[in-house]
């Protein structure tokens, strides 16, 4: 009879432990999809100490930008949500549309390509207990092609939901059209929900990394972007070319999950016949398979590691 009671117990707190796991999970999700819709944002960002012994040292101006921004719910399924930005700039009449970065959010996910310099990112596999609750948040570029990459749990608590992580990052669009002192951005990212939208905050590094040596903080920097929500209808011209272009560019995704499924370090070019990636995959006339899968792989190099497999 003991024996009963016990085993009734301990299945009763196996039972609890599965479904508050779900309702997290599920608690979590929701968190996540709160960041879809339209909204003003304004990027606000500031470098705030700088460690260079170079006298002549500029830091980086003060900069703020203000947008109208669509977050598209591209999918929501097996534990996988996936974000699309995009940018309406210009005339609301006649707006300009600009396809802007993608987060894609990976429940316990155990695949991680972290940046390393340089235009290269490392493989990293992890064990089921390390990213146990987890979720992995992959940012990627305007083209499709991986930017950085980190996991961490949400939390909620005190009527807060947010996530936090620090992970290398590519040099910003802002900083590396003018900068060529650092090559990496460690970035602090902590992403809020607000009752009126979300926050993106920042606490950034500027390092110096170089083969065989300890990696050199340049400089601090602080991020700031608030996501203010606005009504879906201001954002109907950037939702309308979501809807009109969803059939290429789920091409590419597919085209880089393939790639991303090789499981091993990922080396990209920065130009083929003197143009980025983006440019080329951004040229209305590249629309079949073959041409995107092409132009792809195109910029992808070999590593060592596949010319070892390959012999």
């Amino acid at each position: 009879m003991k024996k009963t009671i016990l085993s009734v117990v301990i299945f009763a707190a196996f039972s609890f432990q599965g479904f508050a796991q779900i309702d997290k999970q599920e608690q979590d999700a929701e968190a996540i999809k709160e960041m879809c819709g339209c909204y003003t944002v304004t990027y606000n960002f500031a470098e705030t100490f700088n460690y260079s012994n170079d006298t002549l040292y500029k830091p980086s101006k003060y900069k703020v930008a203000k947008a109208l921004e669509w977050a598209g719910l591209v999918s929501d399924e097996n534990g996988k949500i996936v974000i699309q930005h995009i940018l309406q700039v210009g005339n609301p009449a006649q707006p300009m549309i600009v396809k802007h970065w993608r987060q894609d959010w990976l429940y316990e996910n155990t695949d991680l390509y972290t940046y390393n310099g340089d235009n290269h990112w490392k493989y990293e596999k992890r064990q089921p207990n390390e990213v146990a609750g987890q979720w992995t948040q992959k940012v990627f570029q305007v083209d499709d092609s991986p930017r950085y990459e980190g996991t961490a749990s949400w939390v909620h608590v005190d009527g807060k939901s947010y996530w936090e992580n620090t992970t290398p990052a590519p040099l910003p669009r802002r900083e590396y059209t003018t900068r060529g002192d650092y090559n990496i951005t460690m970035r602090g990212n902590r992403h809020e929900i607000t009752d009126n939208g979300w926050v993106h905050d920042q606490d950034n590094a500027k390092i110096i990394r170089k083969e065989n040596e300890e990696d050199i903080v340049l400089a601090m920097e602080k991020g700031y972007n608030t996501y203010v929500k606005v009504p879906d209808a201001r954002c109907q011209a950037a939702a309308d070319w979501f809807t009109k272009e969803h059939d290429k560019w789920v091409t590419v995704r597919s085209k880089w999950d393939e790639v991303f499924a090789r499981d091993t370090d990922l080396v990209l070019k920065e130009k083929v016949d003197n143009k980025v990636l983006y440019k080329h995959l951004f040229e209305d006339n590249i629309q079949k398979e073959k041409e995107i899968t092409d132009i792809i792989e195109s910029f992808v190099k070999t590593t060592d590691a596949d010319n070892s497999k390959s012999k």
